[in-house]
């Protein structure tokens, strides 16, 4: 294998990981907040995360929601990884390739992610314009705002299409995710023949186009440790068994990768790459909320994870112009098996809105699906 001519691995150890083993399930940089308070008291933190406070009244919740009784007890946190090519983009512009939501039982630390996959055809805005949902981050509307894009509208795509309160976020792109990784010392992923066929050339792309930084050729197939640029790599390949399912699929495996990882490091190791990675964080969360997580910290798990829509209720189809999408074949049944998944909603009926675009999706898509048959 060639010398990496760049290395920023740190050692692991042992001592405090229990600190940040719900930040770390739920995603890579929330794993760096909660040893916030610890590593501002032993060192001088840089400028820090560039955090938003959002207005709730956007975020488009709607008041069957807020009022359901089987969904109160849960925090649900939405993760945006976007394909930033500049430090601007991480705040809007930028399509959210990655979408999660992380779903927290706070009285049992259960936490359930669930993917959204990029590609899915659902209303980004309040035009009502129907494509694929990872436009909503680069190029959503709110009330008619001259302004497009960020958090804000992608939170509210996520909301309305899916009958959510989501009120926080955490967006990272590909600096970020190296930092993370290589700050662990790697982490250990287990790469076929196809993936082998195309995680080179990501990196390259990557490192060219984005990081202007160097690579290691991945060589061989096998269970083996990544750098922070073959895991971003990892997490864009598109192709073999399932495109969009499958890389969604490999977006929660590197997490639950840099789990194992961050579980074994000392808060020295900790402390550094929060120093690495704080300054390529956007978030709504702030360190109040932080604290509030960290006073129960012990208790948080994965316990499960899927993606949205279905398998069992979606297919695929080029859409005209907007090209091909993930299509939920009943909008309104995958968002009764969401609330199921999540929050074991047994009887749950969707509001009148889910029901509408569930009606419009069908009918856009129609000619479509019927020319696929």
């Amino acid at each position: 294998m060639a010398e990496k001519k760049k290395s920023t691995s740190k050692r692991k150890g042992t001592s405090k990981s229990k600190l940040i083993i719900l930040a770390v399930e739920i995603v890579v940089i929330i794993a760096m907040f909660l040893v916030a308070y610890q590593v501002f008291k032993m060192t001088k933190p840089k400028q820090g995360p560039t955090t938003i406070e959002l207005n709730k009244e956007e975020l488009d919740i709607p008041e069957e929601v807020k009022e359901r009784e089987e969904m109160k007890g849960y925090r649900n946190i939405a993760l945006f990884g976007v394909d930033a090519t500049s430090d601007a983009q991480l705040y809007t512009g930028s399509n959210s390739d990655s979408i999660m939501i992380a779903s927290i039982n706070m009285d049992t630390g259960a936490i359930k992610l669930v993917s959204v996959y990029r590609d899915t055809f659902l209303n980004i805005d309040d035009t009502n314009t129907f494509t694929k949902c990872n436009a909503a981050y680069s190029r959503g509307t709110v009330n008619g705002s001259k302004l497009k894009g960020g958090a804000t509208p992608a939170i509210r795509m996520l909301n309305k299409n899916l009958d959510l309160d989501i009120e926080d976020f955490v967006t990272v792109g590909y600096k970020g995710l190296k930092e993370v990784v290589d700050g662990l010392g790697g982490i250990y992923i287990d790469i076929d023949e196809v993936e082998l066929g195309h995680i080179n050339n990501y990196q390259i792309t990557i490192a060219e186009k984005v990081l202007k930084c160097d690579y290691v050729p991945v060589t061989e197939t096998g269970y083996q440790k990544l750098d922070g640029l073959q895991a971003a790599a990892y997490c864009r390949i598109r192709y073999g068994g399932g495109d969009d399912f499958k890389r969604a699929s490999r977006q929660r495996e590197v997490l639950k990768a840099i789990e194992a990882q961050a579980k074994k490091a000392d808060l020295n190791t900790l402390t550094k790459v929060f120093n690495e990675v704080i300054d390529d964080v956007y978030t709504s969360i702030d360190k109040e909320d932080i604290m509030d997580l960290i006073k129960n910290i012990s208790k948080y798990h994965i316990e499960e994870e899927g993606g949205f829509p279905n398998e069992n209720m979606r297919t695929t189809a080029n859409i005209g112009a907007k090209g091909s999408c993930v299509i939920p074949v009943d909008l309104e049944k995958n968002v009764i098996w969401l609330h199921h998944f999540l929050f074991e909603d047994q009887e749950y009926t969707v509001t009148d809105r889910v029901k509408e675009y569930s009606k419009h999706i069908e009918e856009e898509t129609y000619e479509y699906l019927h020319k696929k048959q």
